[in-house]
């Protein structure tokens, strides 16, 4: 059978849901597959999935379309090295593509890497986040309209990440508690952090056009969400349950599935990083602040006002305090601190 053009090919033994949705065929022949007893179910979510499959068609591209079961360990540390030597990748980067082809190998492939010996480690630089002072968070957020501005004033008040704060669902805002509970975060975690007090206005309006958008949906014969892992099949008719709909909607309708079901994703990152770019350039900041920078902003604005690092570890759902740790760059600056000998002298 001749090769189509423009299509990009794996190897086999690449599972269909980690081809990526991007035009990439199915082998051809009979070239070994994974063992499906030596394949566990993995609860990767879709970016990792697409992370995953671009780096074991580098790995692939890298040794020149050869196949993963010709080469074995030392391929993947050869890749590795050049990858931190010749490509100067971050150690983050690094872990990520060893961890693409360790799952490839073992859970795929159903073989043992062993010890990955030799590998030219990528430094791992230590860098502070970028925060902002409360003056430049008000004036970032006050340069912002609508659901971009309530929403940013979530990533600060709460200190939720990007896409946390975006996946929010109703049955998640407990007003009468005070919290926002945050489901399957980071690692697959939840965790509960603290709902502030000035959104909870602009927040419960939001949600009034929310509930009057999804009746427009409804009556049209819309109205679903999808749902996590298998609540689809073990409660079908929650998908248009209110309390399983998005605290931000997606602005249009779409097709969500192969079933034709009618609903609304949730808004789309690039929507409010884009806002908060614009933002961040009206208000004239010197520093590169994103969507992110809030929750820098939040963490070390809790351990200004004295709370303490384990607290802060919680809401910022840390597994590990030393991660939490990098926050405590505030104790070295303002009035509380260290102060300058050349202020005690009382001249320049």
């Amino acid at each position: 059978m001749p090769e189509q053009k423009g299509v990009r090919r794996l190897p086999a033994g690449i599972p269909a849901s980690h081809r990526a949705r991007r035009g990439v065929a199915a082998p051809a022949g009979d070239a070994p597959r994974a063992s499906p007893r030596r394949t566990p179910h993995r609860h990767y979510g879709p970016r990792t999935a697409d992370a995953y499959a671009g780096w074991v068609k580098r790995f692939v591209r890298f040794h020149g379309m050869r196949h993963p079961t010709e080469l074995g360990n030392g391929g993947v540390a050869a890749f590795l090295t050049w990858l931190a030597d010749q490509r100067q990748v971050s150690a983050s980067t690094q872990t990520q593509a060893a961890s693409a082809l360790l799952f490839l190998y073992r859970d795929v492939l159903g073989r043992d890497l062993g010890q990955l010996d030799g590998v030219l480690r990528a430094r791992q630089p230590h860098r502070l986040p970028v925060v902002l002072t409360r003056d430049e968070v008000d004036s970032v957020i006050a340069a912002l309209h609508g659901t971009s501005r309530l929403a940013s004033a979530l990533l600060y008040g709460s200190g939720l990440r990007l896409l946390e704060c975006l996946r929010l669902r109703i049955k998640d805002v407990e007003f009468g508690l005070g919290e926002v509970v945050m489901r399957r975060g980071k690692g697959d975690k939840d965790r509960v952090t603290v709902l502030p007090d000035v959104v909870r206005a602009p927040l419960t309006a939001h949600l009034d056009r929310v509930r009057a958008l999804r009746q427009r949906d409804l009556a049209c014969g819309a109205g679903h969400v999808l749902l996590p892992d298998a609540l689809a099949r073990k409660l079908p008719a929650a998908s248009r349950e209110w309390a399983w709909q998005w605290v931000f909607p997606a602005t249009r309708l779409t097709r969500l599935d192969q079933s034709g079901r009618r609903g609304r994703h949730h808004l789309h990152e690039s929507v409010l990083q884009r806002a908060v770019r614009a933002a961040v350039q009206r208000v004239g900041l010197g520093k590169r602040a994103t969507c992110h920078t809030f929750r820098h902003s939040f963490a070390t604005h809790l351990l200004e006002d004295g709370y303490d690092i384990r607290t802060v570890q919680e809401l910022l759902g840390h597994s590990d305090v030393s991660t939490t740790m990098i926050y405590t760059h505030v104790l070295n600056r303002g009035g509380r601190a260290v102060r300058s000998p050349a202020d005690r002298r009382g001249r320049s």
